[in-house]
């Protein structure tokens, strides 16, 4: 039944695009534009949120949109890794930023070459792969092209412009983080000063360069990924008073290693200063004005497409690779397993699909991406993808086709930095319609050392670790036996 429900479906699909052929004349291969975002949380307005983002709005409208969808991993390398080959990063053994993916795993099959090798041309614009760690600058085999602008650091995007640079009206936050101009930077430049506003413009250029033939354009956005240094219009659309609140507070009752030092956004652990209130309203700010400086160059790609007589072939999405903290349960950055940092925003849309301006409550992991844009696209499915094809809940956004969604971290977060090189400690983690359950195992022995609990219903940020609470009893009982499935305990 399900077989014959998908090949309806696809056929129903790529017959959309035959008005105006003959029936002699086979349907166009739908093309993919492939988006992603880094460092972004659900914190866009169709998911509630009082972000700013007007082209997202956008993509909500043409797409269904997954409310719960989670990443596998909430730190790059391993998170795009996994939902670029359809792996989990147990699978690939990528825990980390350090390993590119193709060391352990040479002949692993990625997303953009799957298309590649049927015939699509394959473009990266921005940042797709993880790569800027590594020797490996990444995935050439995977393009058709070089890539553009996808191996750089974030530190490194400092504003460029012609003449005297403007001055920086960011005022309380300094010494923080890694950029060369402090973590927060509010100046009145031009788009393309920075990274995202010229991958934006080499986007409108390639889609216009393959519009012509069947094409998978992944175009990568740096953006929300500190350092908060969007150009001051954006940082203008916000008033930093009416911004949500700040609850720095720890979950009750969560275990030490739950959390992380923040290092990424506060620097260095040794002798690291907390952010005062005013600094951390600014960098919360900041956070929301590179929200809004993405979405910005983001419609510029949308403008392209509809501009370009091969929109109503083109199938949209739009993820982020995990999600984020700005100061919740006293983290900033991401490398945890709670809610802020796996959730995800996360869009698919097919031309003139019934479902659009849709929402589903099925659980979703970015590992489905694979699996479903080959099923949209008519191609066969490469072996050992790990992940879900979602295209019935295109047609049917009320059904339900898994019943979690999974995450997991290492402790210490960057275990590649220590001398070991091997993690300590393996947080893995399980999201069911209820309850977020993690168990932290000792890498050696796969014995848990710590566990949490956190009631979706009645505790939604996470603030209380309600562990063997007698009312959670039978949904704790059941998440523990589907992590134990997904994750196995194991020695190393």
């Amino acid at each position: 039944m399900n077989s014959r429900f998908l090949a309806s479906a696809v056929a129903a699909f790529l017959l959309s695009f035959a008005v105006c052929e003959t029936s002699a004349t086979p349907p166009p291969q739908p093309n993919v534009l492939f988006l992603v975002a880094d460092d972004f949380r659900a914190e866009l307005a169709s998911y509630g949120s009082p972000a700013i983002t007007p082209n997202l709005d956008r993509v909500a409208k043409r797409t269904l949109q997954f409310d719960r969808a989670y990443a596998q991993q909430a730190v790059c390398n391993p998170s795009r890794s996994s939902f670029l080959t359809g792996r989990r990063p147990d699978t690939l053994k990528i825990w980390n930023n350090s390993v590119h993916f193709r060391e352990p795993n040479p002949d692993v099959m990625t997303l953009p070459l799957w298309f590649k090798q049927h015939g699509y041309d394959t473009r990266c614009v921005g940042k797709i792969f993880h790569n800027w760690h590594t020797a490996v600058h990444g995935d050439p085999r995977s393009w058709s092209a070089p890539e553009f602008l996808h191996y750089a650091n974030h530190g490194d995007d400092s504003a460029q412009v012609k003449g005297a640079l403007p001055p920086n009206l960011a005022k309380t936050v300094t010494g923080f983080g890694y950029a060369k101009n402090g973590i927060c930077e509010c100046r009145d430049v031009p788009d393309e000063a920075y990274y995202d506003g010229r991958v934006a413009a080499e986007a409108v250029r390639v889609l216009g360069e393959v519009k012509a033939k069947p094409f998978f354009l992944a175009v990568g956005f740096w953006k929300p990924h500190a350092p908060f240094n969007a150009p001051k219009k954006y940082w203008d659309l916000y008033d930093r008073a009416k911004l949500p609140p700040l609850d720095p507070r720890r979950p009750e009752g969560a275990p030490d290693i739950a959390f992380h030092n923040s290092s990424e956004v506060l620097g260095p652990a040794k002798n690291q200063p907390r952010p005062t209130p005013e600094q951390a309203a600014e960098m919360r700010h900041g956070y929301f004005a590179n929200i809004s400086y993405m979405d910005a160059q983001l419609g510029k790609v949308l403008d392209a497409l509809d501009a370009s007589g091969v929109a109503d072939r083109t199938v949209i999405t739009f993820v982020a690779d995990h999600g984020y903290h700005i100061g919740e349960h006293t983290l900033w950055g991401k490398t945890s397993n709670f809610e802020l940092d796996a959730r995800v925003p996360f869009f698919i849309g097919t031309p003139a699909m019934k479902s659009a301006g849709k929402r589903t409550a099925s659980p979703t992991e970015l590992l489905d991406l694979f699996p479903t844009l080959v099923a949209l696209c008519g191609l066969p499915k490469p072996d050992a993808l790990e992940g879900t094809n979602l295209t019935p809940l295109l047609t049917d956004p009320t059904l339900t086709l898994k019943p979690a969604a999974f995450t997991q971290h290492p402790r210490p977060a960057y275990y590649d930095r220590e001398p070991s090189s091997q993690p300590a400690v393996m947080g893995v983690s399980i999201r069911t319609a209820r309850v977020r359950y993690t168990e932290w195992r000792d890498w050696k022995t796969g014995e848990p050392v710590a566990r949490e609990l956190y009631d979706a219903a009645s505790d939604p940020h996470e603030m209380k670790n309600a562990v063997d609470t007698p009312a959670l009893a039978k949904a704790q009982s059941e998440a523990a036996a589907l992590l134990k499935k997904q994750f196995p305990p194991t020695q190393h």
